[in-house]
Formats: C-alpha cells, sequence, structure tokens
C-alpha cells in the first residue's frame, strides 16, 4: 500500500506530462499541417477550375457573334467549337491532382482550346464590322480577362503545390504525411508543348 501511494502520484504526474507532450509531437510532424496546405491546394484548384469553366461558357457566345460576320471562316469556327468541346471531355479532380498523366492531358486539351481562341479573336483585323459590333467587343474582353484569370490561378494552384510538396517532404511534417496520410506529392501545371510558339493566323478574306 505503502509502495502504491509511493509511486502512484509521480506515475500520474508522468502522464499527465506525456498527454501534451505526445499532442505537440504529432502536431509537429504534419498532423494538421499536411490536410491544411493540401485544402489549399484544393481550394486554388477549384478556383482555376471556375475560370476554365467560365470561358467555356463564354465562347459559344462568341462564335455565334463572329458567324453573323464571317461566315466563310468555317474552319476557324469549328476548329474553336471542337477545342471547346475536346476540353470539355477530359476532367480533372481534387481527387486527381497528384496523377501526373490525369493533370498533363487536362493541360494539354485546355492548351489547345487556348490556341483556337486566339484566331477567333482576332477575326475582327480580317472584318473591320465585328470592330464595331458591341456583343463582339465585349465577349472578347470578357474572355480576354478569363484568360488573365487563369494566369493568375495557374500560378496560385502551382504555388500551393509547390508549399504542399515541400511539406510533406521535409521534416518533421514528412513522418505524418507518409504515416497519416500516404501523401503523394501534387503535380503543377507546366506549359504544354508548343505553348511558347504563337499560332500562326492567316485569314483569306477574298472569298
Amino acid at each position: 500500500m505503502t509502495a502504491l501511494r509511493r509511486f502512484g502520484p509521480s506515475t500520474a504526474l508522468r502522464t499527465g506530462l506525456f498527454a501534451p507532450l505526445a499532442a505537440l509531437s504529432l502536431a509537429g510532424c504534419g498532423l494538421n499541417s499536411v490536410p491544411t496546405a493540401e485544402e489549399q491546394v484544393n481550394a486554388a484548384w477549384g478556383n482555376l477550375q471556375s475560370e476554365y469553366q467560365r470561358r467555356s461558357d463564354l465562347i459559344p457566345n462568341l462564335v455565334a457573334t463572329v458567324q453573323g460576320y464571317a461566315k466563310q471562316e468555317r474552319d476557324v469556327l469549328i476548329e474553336v467549337t471542337e477545342a471547346r468541346a475536346g476540353a470539355g471531355r477530359v476532367t480533372l479532380s481534387a481527387a486527381d491532382l497528384d496523377d501526373p498523366e490525369k493533370v498533363r492531358a487536362f493541360n494539354e486539351a485546355q492548351s489547345r482550346l487556348t490556341a483556337a481562341i486566339i484566331p477567333l479573336q482576332r477575326l475582327q483585323e480580317a472584318y473591320p464590322d465585328l470592330k464595331s459590333n458591341t456583343n463582339f467587343l465585349t465577349l472578347q474582353s470578357q474572355i480576354e480577362g478569363t484568360e488573365n484569370s487563369i494566369l493568375v490561378g495557374r500560378r496560385d494552384y502551382n504555388e500551393a503545390v509547390r508549399g504542399y510538396n515541400t511539406r510533406i517532404r521535409t521534416f518533421p511534417d514528412a513522418i505524418g504525411a507518409k504515416i497519416f496520410y500516404g501523401a503523394k506529392p501534387k503535380v503543377p501545371f507546366e506549359a504544354a508543348a508548343g505553348s511558347q510558339t504563337a499560332p500562326k493566323v492567316d485569314f483569306n478574306t477574298a472569298g
């Protein structure tokens, strides 16, 4: 009985000290910081995804407006319509952001659409009447603004990915990232092959 009284309080004291130390150790091993960083990646992706969707929603109206002034530019209109459809078929969810192949496929589909839009926007150079069409100018301005937002969104997403990937690979967060979450690096968006080359725009208005 004496022995129990002698060792009981110290044992309780050690237990009381161990609990908060264990909690601090777990917190320092990425138990909270890793999912927080992942949520930042997901939020940045959600913002970027909404900008891609906004651009997609604007394109049919732009095509319809141009069609009324430049019906002979059938190839340009078909190409942007098909590029939009192709981009819509390639989906990417937050759960796929650690899959390089899926991210690459999505990025390439969106890049093809970006390239297809440029000739459509430049039709006003070949058809001066488009310059005075309020609807065309408004849609063009909205798409240009969305393109700028996409660039910003890609930058923000890549920065969030960089922060997340650094966290799950460095001590001490790497411990919790591996043991508790099995975390995999997220995939940043890179420039698609050939994107550094401006697409050729050659309108033949003779016909």
